[in-house]
């Protein structure tokens, strides 16, 4: 699309938000495209390579690495009908871009874990020195507290090596494609004089 003048103020800028997170995500979008595309039989083919069910469109097609080019229009407003992507199945939609090409959602929780798992262990310490050296602590806070903050601590930090490991299982159970093979045909390789003498063979 050239421009969404007659998509609303909320659509325009949610979906701009959007383009630029998948872009920090590493994720190679086309920015203010559809689904809507022009695909050769190479391409098709090599779309079949790519076996998983939820699968983005808009994010793997640009993977295949075949040449494209763009073709831009102005859309024009609505004169008819209505919206089959409210706002609930847009916000699906983009949680699967999201899913289907970035694993920062669990990376995430795997630092959130660290750094928990970091402050409860500061905590911890913290406890034990008002416990041991100071007469502020309440009687039996500490030996609660302390035990609390360190359990705690560890099992954040535990979910943080699970998720790790969770996501690479999930990457590795989409199966695609590490490379694709660029062929030529056979009339391309060989010379036209050879191809001669084959014929008359």
């Amino acid at each position: 699309r050239d421009d969404r003048a007659s998509d609303s103020f909320f659509k325009r800028t949610s979906a701009l938000f959007y383009y630029n997170l998948m872009k920090k995500l590493g994720v190679n979008l086309i920015e203010n495209h559809a689904d809507f595309r022009l695909m050769s039989r190479r391409a098709i083919d090599h779309l079949k390579e790519y076996p998983e069910r939820n699968i983005f469109l808009r994010g793997i097609v640009p993977m295949l690495g075949l040449n494209s080019t763009i073709v831009r229009y102005r859309r024009a407003a609505r004169i008819a009908g209505f919206t089959k992507y409210p706002l609930l199945k847009m916000l699906a939609f983009a949680w699967e871009g999201v899913t289907s090409f970035s694993i920062a959602p669990l990376r995430l929780i795997t630092l959130a874990g660290i750094g928990f798992a970091l402050g409860s262990l500061s905590i911890t310490a913290w406890a034990l020195w008002i416990g041991l050296f100071t007469e502020k602590a309440v009687p039996g806070w500490t030996s609660t507290v302390a035990p609390l903050y360190f359990l705690g601590g560890i099992q954040l930090f535990a979910l943080g090596v699970v998720g790790e490991y969770a996501a690479k299982i999930y990457l590795e159970t989409k199966r695609r494609p590490s490379f694709q093979i660029e062929t030529e045909t056979t009339d391309r390789l060989i010379s036209p004089t050879v191809k001669e003498g084959i014929s008359h063979h």
